[in-house]
């Protein structure tokens, strides 16, 4: 039976414009931007919250980026003779890091670069996160293809090491982790905004005092309670999928890139509100941005030149924000969630 290629399709919006006071990157740094953003979700009422926390963005112009470190994962497998040769083995690649590059990455591709390798000894096997900068892609295949050919150029240097697997789920790749909230994966990022207590109410309805008593009771205690693992958010997932959908993004990188905090408090009688993102996993070239829609919307995000990656991930954490804040707000006000949804996307027949 000959396999026909289909495509889906998902409601999208363009929301906006966001306005960023700031986005601070690491070799550059952008101001006073507005941006529109293509999001493609069936949650319909999402991109009414997040066009509200877009509009406020607008009013009180303060909204700053700034992302942290931008380095996607990949973990080689080895097992070794014993605990002993595995610390050994282990010691001795953790400090090859210019050595593999050198010898086999720069063959291997021209944008990968790899900057750190962490090791993790569990009895005799031996678990290696190699961490590289990749440019302008999110790096999945770059950094497979890299880590692949480094597992066969340690096997030479090291014929009584197995090699077990190019992948050994301490990268950690589309799951929920410790070392991705740790050490982050792809770009960690940070966004945050100011507003002043007038400026709140007539937006969102709602006080400083309310958003950070929520923040604590809902996504600080009640995650503790949950058992959630570094993460303390109330949906950061569902601005990421209509994110990442719109723009061409593996969109099974939402696991990993859920995993965040939201923090807040009142400083000067304003509200302080951040989300912090350790694994926002975009790139605006590979597989996926090739498609007509995701070039448009890249276009639209103005994310179409040699920083636009890094242009991606501070768009994406604005937009999780803006999301972030409208939810709490409209969960201070009771009844205003449920009623929202059911005005949105009820409909009599």
């Amino acid at each position: 039976m000959q396999k026909v290629q289909m495509s889906t399709s998902i409601p999208t919006r363009i929301i906006g414009p966001i306005h960023f006071q700031a986005m601070h990157g690491l070799k550059y740094q952008m101001q006073d931007l507005d941006i529109e953003v293509p999001l493609a979700t069936f949650e319909t009422t999402l991109f009414h919250s997040i066009a509200r926390g877009a509009k406020l963005t607008r009013l009180v112009k303060t909204l700053q980026t700034v992302i942290l470190s931008d380095l996607m994962t990949r973990s080689l497998l080895f097992e070794a003779p014993s605990a002993h040769k595995a610390h050994l083995f282990a010691s001795s690649i953790s400090a090859s890091v210019v050595l593999f590059q050198e010898e086999v990455v720069s063959k291997q591709s021209r944008y990968a670069k790899l900057v750190r390798i962490d090791s993790k000894v569990v009895g005799s096997l031996v678990y290696l996160r190699m961490s590289y900068e990749t440019g302008l892609a999110s790096g999945h295949n770059m950094t497979t293809l890299a880590s692949d050919a480094i597992a066969s150029y340690i096997q030479k240097q090291y014929p009584e090491v197995v090699f077990l697997s190019v992948s050994g789920n301490y990268c950690v790749d589309k799951k929920v982790s410790a070392v991705n909230g740790i050490f982050g994966r792809g770009k960690s990022v940070v966004a945050e905004i100011t507003i002043p207590r007038d400026i709140l109410y007539q937006t969102l309805k709602t006080t400083p005092e309310k958003i950070v008593e929520l923040n604590i009771k809902k996504n600080l205690i009640g995650s503790i309670a949950a058992g959630s693992l570094l993460s303390a958010n109330a949906h950061y997932a569902n601005m990421l999928l209509a994110f990442y959908l719109a723009t061409g993004q593996d969109a099974a990188n939402i696991v990993e890139g859920s995993q965040g905090i939201t923090t807040c408090e009142i400083k000067n009688d304003n509200l302080v509100f951040s989300v912090s993102l350790p694994s926002i996993i975009v790139g605006t070239i590979g597989h996926g941005k090739d498609t007509a829609d995701s070039k448009k919307h890249l276009e639209i995000l103005q994310a179409t030149g040699p920083d636009g990656s890094e242009k991606l991930a501070h768009i994406a954490a604005a937009v999780v924000l803006c999301g972030e804040l409208s939810l709490l707000a409209a969960l201070t006000n009771q009844g205003e969630l449920s009623q929202s949804h059911a005005k949105i996307e009820r409909h009599k027949v």
